[in-house]
C-alpha cells in the first residue's frame, strides 16, 4: 500500500486536487491522506509520498501521473523546493503536513505546548510573555498585541469574550482561510490562550460568508477539541462558537464585527472606548484576526524572546505574504519582516507571467497604496510603509503587468468602496461616490484638469474625517495611482 498525500484546501481544489481524489479514491494499493496546504498555489495539484531518502513531490499532477509517482520517478525532495526552501516558516511550519481534523497529528508536531505552557502560568505572565515576543496585530491597525490583552485583563467584568476576526475580505488574502482549513486546531489554541489570559469564558471565530469549507471544518474542530477537554481549564469551560457574517467587507473593521454579532447591521462605532474595555454586549473583549491568535501558540510554546529574535526594531517575528496577480508563482510566503519588496516578488514570485512587464505593485488590499517599479526597493515593515504613506494589512501583495489601465483601476476602487461602505460617516459615503463619478467622467473624455485637484481634495477630506480606517483609506489607490501614472489620467482631461 503506498501513501499519497494530496492538500484539501480550497485553492488546491480549485486547481485540480479534487479532480484527483474523485478519480484515484477507488484505486487499489493506494491510501490518499488529505492534508493541508504549503501555500504554493502554483504547484498545485501537488502530490507527496514519503520515500527513503524523505518526503518526495510531484508538481501540477494530472490523473494519468499516478503510475510514475507509484513507480517513485521524477518527483522533487520537498526541502528542495526553493519556493519554499528560503522561508522561514513559523505559523505555517506544519502546513502540507498535518491532517486538518487530526487531533493527534496536530499534538504529535507540536501543537498544544503553548497552552501547556499558558495552562502552568499565570495570567499575568502569559502577557508578560506576549509582551516580551512584541507581537503586533497582523492586520490593518499592527496595535502591540500584549497592550490590548491587559487593557482586557485589567478591566472589571462579569463577563469577558475573546473574537476571532474571520472576515478575510482583501483582495488576494487567503492566509486565514488556510488556517482555518489546514490547521484549525492553531486558532482554538490561540483563543484558548488569550481567553485564559484576560480571563474570558466565551468565544466567537467571526467567519465570511464566502468561506463555507473553512467553517465546517472550524465546527468539526470544536468538537473534536470539546471532545477532547481542551475547552476545559481550571474548572471552567470556553464556550466556542463559528457565526457565518453575512458578506460584508466593512465588518472587518473591529466595532462593526461587533455590532454583526449582536444581531445588528455592521455599521462602525465611534471609538473609545475600546473594545478591550467594553466591547461585545458592552463586555471586554479582545478581537483579533486568525493570524494573530495562531501565532500565540508557537510564542507560548518557545518563548517572547525567541519570537522577538527575528524581524526588524519595531516590528518583529514574521510577515505572512501572499503573492498573487501577474507573477509566475503566486503563494503563501513567511518570511521575517525586513526584506524589501523586491526582494519578495524576485525570491518568491519568480518573475513576470510570460508576455507581461511589470507595473505596478499593491500591498495591503483594495485600500492599499499602489507603488511603481520605482518603489520597490520600501522594506517590508510597519515603520516603512507607514512612513510611505501606505499599509502593511493582511499582507496581500498583487501584481499589475504593462496592460492594466490606471484608470479604470482606480476607478474600480472607488465603486468598491462606494458600495462597502457602511454609510454612517459622510466623508466616506459621500466621497467614495463622487470620486467615482469623477473617475467616469474622466474616463468619457469630459473631465478637466479641475477633476483631478478635485480628487486630491476628496481624498484629503475623506483621510482626515471619516469615522474609521476604510473611509481613511480608501483614497489612497486613487492618489497613488494618480501620483504615480498620473499621464495616464491627464490624457483623459481637457
Amino acid at each position: 500500500m503506498v501513501r499519497l498525500y494530496l492538500p484539501n484546501d480550497t485553492s488546491s481544489r480549485a486547481a485540480g486536487a479534487a479532480r484527483l481524489a474523485e478519480v484515484w479514491q477507488e484505486r487499489t494499493g493506494i491510501e490518499l491522506i488529505r492534508t493541508s496546504a504549503r501555500g504554493a498555489f502554483f504547484l498545485e495539484p501537488m502530490v507527496e509520498r514519503d520515500m527513503p531518502e524523505g518526503r518526495m513531490a510531484w508538481f501540477n499532477v494530472t490523473p494519468d501521473d499516478l503510475p510514475q509517482i507509484l513507480a517513485g520517478k521524477g518527483g522533487t525532495p520537498v526541502n528542495e523546493i526553493p519556493f519554499l526552501r528560503g522561508q522561514t516558516r513559523v505559523t505555517f511550519a506544519n502546513f502540507g503536513v498535518t491532517q486538518p481534523l487530526s487531533l493527534d497529528e496536530y499534538r504529535a508536531h507540536g501543537g498544544l505546548k503553548g497552552l501547556e505552557a499558558a495552562r502552568t502560568q499565570s495570567p499575568e505572565a502569559i502577557i508578560e510573555e506576549i509582551r516580551i515576543s512584541r507581537l503586533r496585530g497582523r492586520g490593518g491597525a499592527a496595535f502591540p498585541v500584549w497592550h490590548k490583552w491587559q487593557v482586557a485583563r485589567e478591566t472589571e467584568a462579569d463577563r469577558k469574550y475573546v473574537v476571532a476576526n474571520a472576515d478575510e475580505g482583501d483582495a488576494g488574502t487567503y492566509c486565514d482561510r488556510m488556517v482555518m482549513e489546514g490547521e484549525p486546531f492553531r486558532l482554538i489554541e490561540g483563543m484558548l490562550i488569550c481567553a485564559r489570559a484576560i480571563g474570558a469564558d466565551t468565544g466567537y471565530i467571526y467567519c465570511r460568508q464566502e468561506y463555507p469549507a473553512a467553517a465546517h471544518t472550524l465546527r468539526a474542530a470544536i468538537q473534536k477539541a470539546d471532545e477532547a477537554g481542551l475547552l476545559q481549564s481550571h474548572g471552567h469551560r470556553l464556550r466556542l462558537e463559528v457565526v457565518v457574517g453575512a458578506g460584508s467587507y466593512v465588518v472587518g473593521e473591529e466595532t462593526a464585527l461587533l455590532e454583526s454579532l449582536e444581531g445588528r447591521r455592521g455599521v462602525v462605532q465611534a471609538r473609545p472606548p475600546y473594545p478591550a474595555e467594553a466591547g461585545l454586549h458592552g463586555k471586554p473583549t479582545i478581537v483579533s484576526n486568525v493570524l494573530t491568535f495562531a501565532t500565540v501558540s508557537t510564542i507560548l510554546a518557545r518563548g517572547g524572546e525567541w519570537y522577538s529574535s527575528m524581524g526588524t526594531e519595531r516590528s518583529r517575528g514574521t510577515v505572512v505574504l501572499q503573492i498573487g496577480g501577474r507573477v509566475k508563482q503566486p503563494g503563501l510566503v513567511e518570511i521575517p519582516f525586513g526584506a524589501t519588496l523586491a526582494e519578495a516578488l524576485e525570491r518568491f514570485g519568480g518573475g513576470m507571467a510570460p508576455g507581461s512587464r511589470l507595473k505596478a505593485v499593491q500591498v495591503g488590499g483594495p485600500l492599499g497604496s499602489l507603488f511603481p517599479v520605482s518603489k520597490l526597493g520600501i522594506q517590508i515593515c510597519y515603520d516603512a510603509f507607514a512612513k510611505a504613506g501606505a499599509i502593511l494589512g493582511h499582507g496581500g501583495i498583487v501584481v499589475f503587468d504593462h496592460e492594466t489601465d490606471m484608470v479604470e483601476l482606480a476607478r474600480h476602487y472607488t465603486v468598491f468602496t462606494a458600495e462597502e461602505s457602511c454609510g454612517k460617516c459622510t466623508p466616506c459615503r459621500v466621497g467614495s461616490l463622487r470620486s467615482r463619478e469623477i473617475l467616469e467622467r474622466i474616463q468619457a473624455g469630459r473631465g478637466t484638469a479641475d477633476d483631478l485637484a478635485l480628487l486630491a481634495d476628496l481624498g484629503e477630506t475623506m483621510k482626515t474625517a471619516s469615522l474609521c480606517a476604510f473611509g481613511g483609506r480608501a483614497p489612497y489607490p486613487v492618489l497613488t495611482a494618480i501620483e504615480h501614472f498620473g499621464e495616464e489620467f491627464r490624457r483623459l482631461t481637457k
